[in-house]
């Protein structure tokens, strides 16, 4: 499946705007990478997913009240009640109006522990969004730059020589009056300019006074000298389009609550996105090429099946029509041969003096036989193999056109009258 990545930068981002992208068709190694605008974006993709930049977004750690958080963000009262328990929540934390704000809990989110809600400017990242929809483009995923579980064990070193920034998470509290220290410590995760205050926060002297096992380091090419000078350690290299390319796909979607496609069906998303994986990602080839094996030896086993079905049926039909044509060689042309050789043998009947099936003594003695007793007849008619019997009302009609029925006649009610004709099978 082909992902095209997006990161948005902290300004005004509209349709003029010009956006960074990478381009990967296996989710693991980018294909193709580069600066665009929106209609000059690359087209052949199945999903698209946005990274919102680490330096718009603040992170909070709540407690919730047990049961508050449903088993699936969808539902529009869920998430009404959802929104205005975490706004409560978050009052003491959040500097700005909550009703300004856009807020997104993390996977998985449970009532038990603390857990993770990233806070943006709801009006930016709206703009953001529907800057692309504008364009065409659907994105299916919001995902932060950096988040806490991502910086975990880790520090992150991007940008330039002349502006290196640093991500990861604060291990020292930063002391009143420091206004710098204090916003870059927003939530628990640092994002800012790497320097002296930036190196305190992330609890690096102390790290190194008490021996502890540092984070790992991971710099990009062009600040990797500068953070192996601030850090004392050796730097592992990540390319900027790598870097994104492992921040998509983090399982964090900031797509909840009050977002445009908030409402979709991520069940059905998930589906649509795993059948195109199926369909054209090179680890599923083996599969693929099995299943097609196994649908076309289906395929040819069912029409296998079909022909000799087809063969046997046609085979005993012509030994029904070789009977028919042995027994009565007169007979000019078989139609239905069950039909002919049933009119044959009653003509042969007839002409011996023997009673055939659809005469009326033959079916006079028929009905005899399962007829109530003590019923009685008033009227008989028999015309063109039919009979037309009218006598006392049967109060069980049905038992007897039943038995009619298994005896090869076919046999109607009509108030006081019956029709009975030959014709059924038993």
């Amino acid at each position: 499946m082909t992902t095209l990545i997006i990161p948005f930068s902290p300004g005004t981002i509209d349709a003029a705007a010009h956006f960074d992208y990478v381009l990967s068709t296996d989710g693991v190694t980018a294909s193709s990478q580069g600066n665009a605008p929106l209609a000059l974006l690359p087209a052949n993709h199945d999903e698209v997913v946005v990274l919102v930049p680490v330096q718009v977004l603040s992170w909070h750690q709540v407690k919730l009240p047990v049961g508050s958080v449903p088993r699936v963000l969808s539902g529009e009262r869920a998430n009404n009640r959802l929104r205005a328990i975490l706004d409560g929540a978050l009052e003491d934390q959040l500097l700005d109006d909550p009703a300004q704000l856009h807020l997104a809990l993390q996977p998985h989110a449970t009532s038990e522990p603390l857990v993770w809600v990233a806070a943006c400017d709801r009006v930016w990242l709206k703009a953001a969004l529907s800057a692309l929809a504008g364009a065409g483009l659907a994105v299916d995923r919001v995902v932060p730059e950096f988040t806490p579980q991502a910086l975990a064990g880790t520090v992150v070193v991007t940008g330039e020589a002349e502006h290196p920034r640093v991500a990861g998470l604060q291990r020292v509290l930063a002391a009143e009056g420091d206004a710098t220290a204090a916003s870059a410590a927003t939530g628990g995760l640092l994002a800012c300019e790497l320097s002296a205050p930036a190196m305190l926060l992330l609890g690096e002297a102390q790290a190194q006074g008490a021996q502890q096992t540092p984070p790992q380091l991971v710099a990009e090419p062009a600040v990797a000298a500068l953070a192996e000078a601030w850090f004392k350690r050796h730097a592992t290299l990540q390319q900027r389009a790598e870097r994104l390319l492992h921040a998509a796909q983090s399982p964090w979607d900031l797509a909840q609550f009050d977002l445009a496609h908030v409402n979709r069906d991520r069940r059905w998303a998930s589906v649509t996105q795993a059948f195109v994986s199926f369909l054209r990602a090179p680890q599923w080839r083996v599969a693929r090429v099995v299943l097609v094996l196994g649908v076309f030896v289906n395929l040819f086993g069912l029409n296998a099946w079909a022909l000799r079905e087809q063969a046997l049926l046609n085979a005993k039909r012509e030994a029904v029509r070789a009977v028919l044509l042995e027994t009565f060689p007169k007979v000019p042309v078989v139609v239905d041969a069950p039909l002919q050789m049933a009119r044959e043998v009653a003509a042969l009947q007839r002409a011996s003096g023997a009673a055939a099936g659809s005469d009326m003594e033959s079916v006079l003695a028929s009905f005899a036989a399962v007829a109530p007793v003590g019923y009685s007849l008033t009227a008989i008619e028999f015309a063109s193999s039919e009979l037309r019997l009218q006598g006392t009302k049967v109060n069980d009609a049905a038992a007897v056109a039943t038995q009619l029925k298994a005896r090869g006649l076919r046999a109607v009610e009509q108030g006081e009258h019956w029709l009975i004709a030959a014709g059924v099978q038993p």
